[in-house]
């Protein structure tokens, strides 16, 4: 058969290197309604949820009584479930109609309804709906710094630059998981050595994971996944309620948490029950609704792969972004792996959230190159930041970045750098060497750093967990080495721990350490004119790019 040219081209283009799936609703690749999702119902008998979702009590597997019994409120569930799917759709989209009323209604919805009022939704419409439905009224962004060594002066340095550049929480992870204490430290000094209130993580597994936080490494926690079917669940030893115990233990201690979840991850672990994938997902966030919780990571996040296969998969992230808002949830919307190899189908996928604004448009923002990141890959990474910038410029949108000059992140780089020179030299943590702080200060990845001595690190790491170190041996160390900026501020990150004020919903820490929630600063839109706008000072920093021309300069 002789080819044509044009379609010769076309099979070479990078996005022909995605994969794609037609829907196979029996084993769950169906992004949204599959023949298999239960149809709405509710029936309740003396203040108890005795049918939901076309499935009596007695049939309940343990994420039903779990939602049934913690998410859905009885007061107002027949009243919601007997309102037209439509007309709540509507309503989502109405600028007349406030946040609260609808956060109300679909507080007595199940999970069926709530799939089948989103359903009426284009993503204009979803995305419509996310700019009112947002928590906190200012969107913010969270960064992803790793790197393929577990480099703690890297980390340092980038977590540094990150801050300068705006981000409001910044996560890390290791590659050999005995690293985590050292990198959780890195990541602290770093994100305070300049800019104040960066919220800190290392998602590692869950007890240690809970040990850096009670230690003070860390402030906030993410990586608390649940999931939409009873069998997953008891896949991993888990249930709704072992998560909700967990939670309540980092909040017990003062540590802001959210769960993670996302479309897909049930059909990624085959047993999706023929369910769709947002269906899932649904029951998923009010999972986290009904623990209490105060946020959700969500939108696919390690499941894009997946849910992007199929068709609607994308509005189906948008979508399950939207629900976990409905529900009055924090919102870190997902934007963190990459999927597909066209620049042009990344772009589109992260304008879902970065066009209304979610609590954090990143649940991971690639702070290093994308050969350093050890979540699998942001969906932008650090040689994106120049565009995403423009992005911003071009369309009047605050995405939580802003522009910097080289000279301040050499400067900042260093500045971490050195701190964390000083700390190991001050608790005897090791050799960081000169020639490692001036690399860091101008590297872009891990190729242009130093090698470390890991079987050195590591013992050094066995030994400082042994002696108890905590974080205010780390503000001891700081101060005693001449570096009282950063010691003060890392001092008033675990004041944060104590006063317990950020444990509220979205909450995000301004340079003053004052908190910013929804509590205090709560999405007011109700259209043109209300809600975030961004304001003279913003506007000026957004727009001041690099390599622009001054008219004056003609």
């Amino acid at each position: 058969m002789k080819h044509s040219k044009r379609f010769e081209v076309l099979s070479k283009r990078p996005v022909n290197q995605d994969g794609f799936i037609n829907e196979w609703p029996e084993k769950g690749f169906i992004a949204i309604s599959s023949p298999n999702d239960p149809k709405p119902s509710i029936k309740i008998e003396n203040d108890k949820i005795v049918e939901m979702d076309g499935k009596r009590r007695e049939d309940f597997d343990f994420i039903d009584i779990f939602i049934a019994d913690h998410t859905i409120n009885i007061r107002q569930a027949e009243k919601s479930m007997k309102m037209n799917s439509l007309d709540i759709a509507r309503m989502l989209v109405d600028i007349n109609v406030e946040r609260k009323t609808i956060i109300k209604i679909v507080s007595g919805l199940t999970a069926a309804k709530i799939m089948e009022v989103v359903n009426h939704l284009n993503v204009v419409e979803m995305m419509m709906a996310m700019q009112k439905m947002r928590a906190r009224k200012i969107p913010a962004n969270q960064a992803h710094i790793t790197n393929l060594k577990d480099n703690p002066v890297q980390i340092a340095a980038d977590a540094a630059e990150c801050a300068l550049r705006g981000f409001r929480e910044e996560e890390t992870t290791v590659g050999v998981t005995k690293y985590a204490p050292f990198n959780a430290i890195a990541l602290l000094i770093g994100s305070q050595a300049l800019k104040r209130g960066v919220l800190t993580q290392c998602a590692v597994e869950e007890a240690t994971e809970l040990e850096l936080g009670m230690r003070g490494f860390t402030t906030y926690a993410e990586t608390i996944s649940v999931y939409g079917t009873e069998s997953v669940f008891i896949d991993g030893d888990d249930t709704p309620y072992s998560k909700a115990f967990l939670a309540s233990a980092y909040a017990s201690r003062g540590l802001k948490m959210r769960f993670t979840s996302g479309t897909g991850s049930e059909v990624l672990m085959g047993n999706a029950e023929g369910k769709s994938m947002l269906y899932l997902e649904i029951r998923c966030i009010m999972v986290t609704k009904g623990a209490g919780v105060q946020g959700l990571q969500n939108g696919a996040i390690s499941c894009i792969g997946i849910t992007s296969s199929v068709p609607s998969g994308i509005r189906a992230v948008l979508a399950e972004n939207l629900i976990a808002s409905m529900l009055d949830l924090e919102v870190a919307s997902g934007n963190d792996q990459t999927f597909t190899h066209s620049d042009i189908r990344r772009t589109a996928r992260t304008m879902m959230q970065f066009l209304p604004g979610t609590d954090f448009i990143f649940s991971g923002y690639s702070g290093t190159p994308n050969y350093d990141n050890m979540f699998a890959g942001s969906n932008f990474d650090a040689e994106d930041f120049d565009d995403y910038n423009v992005l911003q410029r071009d369309l009047m949108v605050d995405g939580g970045l802003k522009p910097v000059k080289e000279e301040d992140v050499i400067a900042v780089r260093r500045k971490a750098a050195k701190a964390l020179q000083d700390v190991f030299r001050e608790l005897n943590l090791g050799v960081v060497t000169d020639e490692e702080v001036e690399a860091a200060a101008y590297a872009h990845g891990s190729k242009d750093m130093p090698e470390r001595d890991v079987l050195s690190d590591l013992e050094s790491i066995d030994e400082m967990m042994k002696r108890g170190i905590t974080g205010i041996d780390i503000v001891k160390a700081l101060y005693r080495s001449g570096h009282e900026d950063i010691a003060e501020n890392i001092l008033n990150m675990l004041k944060q721990r104590v006063s317990g004020d950020y444990l509220q919903t979205s909450a995000i820490l301004d340079e003053d350490f004052n908190v910013i929630s929804a509590i205090n600063c709560p999405n007011d839109y109700l259209g043109p004119g209300t809600g975030y706008r961004i304001d003279k000072d913003r506007w000026e920093e957004i727009k001041n790019i690099p390599y622009t021309i001054n008219p004056d300069n003609l």
